[in-house]
């Protein structure tokens, strides 16, 4: 439910190349990551913005925001979701794609396949 408000005003803010990643049983800090890029500071802190109103109205009372106040990445920890909105600039350099993203756990699959010597 909380992942779908939250998909819903990305979209409505515009938000591009918005990816949702499954990390239950992966990370211990979160059930799910949503990463979202702004093309300026301005969208960016209004997109916080509205997804700090709108999981309240949907009953989230505790969002926790780092980064609002005009930077190239704002962090929102909404309990099982964690939702990261960056600048296009600083999403490639921070790769939390890459980090977090389901080509990792292909890699780890084939490394508990490899039979030692």
């Amino acid at each position: 439910m909380l992942q779908g408000v939250i998909l819903a005003s990305l979209e409505d803010d515009k938000a591009e190349n918005v990816v949702a990643l499954d990390l239950a049983g992966r990370a211990s800090f979160t059930d799910r990551m949503v990463i979202a890029t702004g093309l300026a500071d301005r969208q960016i802190s209004a997109m916080a913005t509205h997804l700090e109103e709108k999981l309240e109205e949907a009953g989230l009372k505790r969002v926790q925001i780092e980064g609002a106040n005009g930077t190239d990445w704002v962090l929102i920890d909404a309990g099982d979701i964690v939702i990261h909105l960056f600048k296009a600039e600083a999403r490639e350099m921070y790769g939390l794609e890459r980090m977090w993203g389901p080509d990792l756990d292909e890699t780890a699959n084939e490394m508990d396949q490899i039979q030692p010597v």
